[in-house]
């Protein structure tokens, strides 16, 4: 009777442990609408069915966004030269600062063309540190005793779906093929 027992216990936990086999559904973002630099509506309405590419900036940063922000131009640049039609989303994390006329005039500075790039503010600086937390995984903190804002360096892939499909971390040294590389194989898809 005990083997008995102990046969229907382990039967009942092969089939228990193989229900937790199912491949989990990826994440999707939840929609989405801030105010770009051109002071438009600009969200997750536009980007539906499109690939792109996003990364969490700010203009009065005195660190890794200016290099960050050239290599998004360099990135722009390359897309454009291999016909990938790609999105470019940069996010302010200072967004009390970060006025529309003052990204325009940031981004104006590394590019002059803005036709596949938006920066974006609109939001309080609660309302991006919940939305980079919650929908990239990453911190956004500004500390009262500062002007500089913490974030994360990394440039984001998201896919047709809002499905965020690689990330990847921001050095001196672009990551502009690998991202070229990725975005055609997210276009294929």
């Amino acid at each position: 009777m005990k083997k008995t027992w102990l046969l229907v216990l382990s039967i009942a936990l092969i089939i228990l442990s193989a229900c937790g086999l199912t491949e989990p559904k990826p994440y999707q973002m939840k929609p989405f609408t801030f105010t770009d630099h051109n002071n438009k509506a600009f969200g997750s309405k536009e980007l539906k069915g499109k690939v792109w590419v996003a990364n969490f900036i700010f203009t009065s940063c005195d660190t890794v966004c200016p290099p960050m922000t050239a290599n998004m131009a360099e990135l722009q640049k390359r897309l454009k030269d291999e016909n990938l039609p790609v999105e470019l989303v940069s996010f302010s994390v200072d967004p009390a600062v970060d006025t529309p006329e003052k990204l325009k005039k940031y981004m104006a500075s590394f590019t002059e063309d803005d036709s596949n790039w938006h920066m974006l503010t609109g939001y309080t600086q609660e309302q991006i540190e919940t939305f980079g937390r919650e929908e990239f995984q990453t911190l956004i903190q500004k500390p009262e005793s500062s002007d500089q804002v913490i974030h994360n360096t990394n440039f984001y892939l998201v896919d047709q779906n809002g499905e965020i499909v690689n990330e990847y971390s921001f050095n001196l040294n672009s990551h502009s093929e690998d991202i070229v590389k990725d975005v055609k194989n997210a276009l294929s898809q």
